[in-house]
């Protein structure tokens, strides 16, 4: 008897689970509706409104946990992924909608927005100062030679065959102007960066594409010397944000991220491009009303949160 009733109340909590689902999923295709216009004028010509919808709607149909984030943290997401002309959550890995538990807040799920390897490199060509850019995992048969200091180098000859594991990430960018830079970590150091500063290290991209997550890391580091203009720096810090404020430029809205007081916050150096002017302060949308709306050699990269 006793099993059964257990039989039951898991029955229960099972169903109530997908009836919240369900009803958040409804919900998040209202708020979508709703924001098709202001989503429209976001979007790059070559990717539609509704192809863009339909890409967040398998997103949450792919993730139930989205489908219970607060409508306002996913559509902030949403619009982030829109105004930097990236595809959320599709194969091309340009960016990801991750579902965050805040117990900060009562445990109440929040969406956040985590740019992909491939988004980041898009952004950097559309830069217009990056002649070439590229990042590459090291297996362990690789010829591969790296030197820094007064003449910095980077050598790598991979493998013809049985390569082996891989042992080293690394990116190389040159500019438009004759500069270049490089960045190199073992695996070990992305392992143990990734878990000390990503709070979704154990879900979503850093477990299905740990390599582009990889080279995503080293690429971070590497472009943080890089002579970009601010407009690049800001979008790249929009990376691994939780933001529940809409705006008509979502790089500016602040990201409300919960930190452990125990890990400190990453030192960017690049602090004066993220320190925004009072007079450039976003500019909020109008919300529509919605029923029930409730310190290493990567030092100064942006963590994965």
């Amino acid at each position: 008897m006793a099993s059964t009733k257990t039989g039951v109340t898991k029955m229960t909590v099972a169903q109530k689970r997908n009836e919240e689902v369900k009803s958040g999923k409804l919900q998040m295709q209202i708020l979508l509706d709703k924001y098709k216009e202001q989503i429209s004028r976001a979007l790059p010509s070559v990717l539609t409104p509704e192809r863009f919808a339909r890409m967040c709607m398998t997103a949450l149909s792919a993730n139930p946990q989205l489908c219970l984030c607060t409508p306002l943290s996913f559509l902030g997401a949403v619009l982030n992924a829109a105004q930097l002309g990236l595809e959320p959550n599709t194969p091309l890995g340009e960016a990801y909608l991750i579902p965050y538990k805040n117990n900060k807040k009562g445990g109440v799920y929040e969406c956040q927005f985590q740019l992909g390897y491939k988004g980041l490199m898009s952004l950097a060509w559309r830069s217009g100062e990056i002649k070439s850019i590229e990042a590459h995992e090291v297996r362990e048969n690789d010829l591969f030679e790296y030197e820094y200091g007064l003449n910095p180098s980077c050598r790598h000859v991979p493998a013809r065959k049985d390569r082996g594991k891989v042992i080293f990430y690394y990116a190389i960018y040159h500019t438009v102007s004759g500069g270049y830079g490089f960045e190199v970590a073992s695996k070990e150091d992305i392992i143990q960066f990734a878990q000390d500063k990503s709070k979704a290290f154990n879900n979503g991209p850093w477990q299905t594409d740990f390599d582009a997550m990889a080279k995503k890391t080293v690429l971070k580091a590497a472009l943080k010397y890089a002579p970009l203009k601010s407009e690049f720096q800001r979008q790249v810090a929009s990376d691994s944000t939780i933001k529940n404020n809409i705006a008509d430029d979502m790089t500016l809205v602040p990201d409300e991220t919960p930190r452990d007081e125990e890990t400190p916050t990453i030192d960017t150096e690049a602090a004066d491009v993220n320190q925004i002017p009072e007079h450039t302060a976003p500019t909020e949308m109008a919300m529509p009303e919605m029923d029930a709306m409730p310190a290493d050699m990567f030092a100064g990269v942006p963590a994965d949160k």
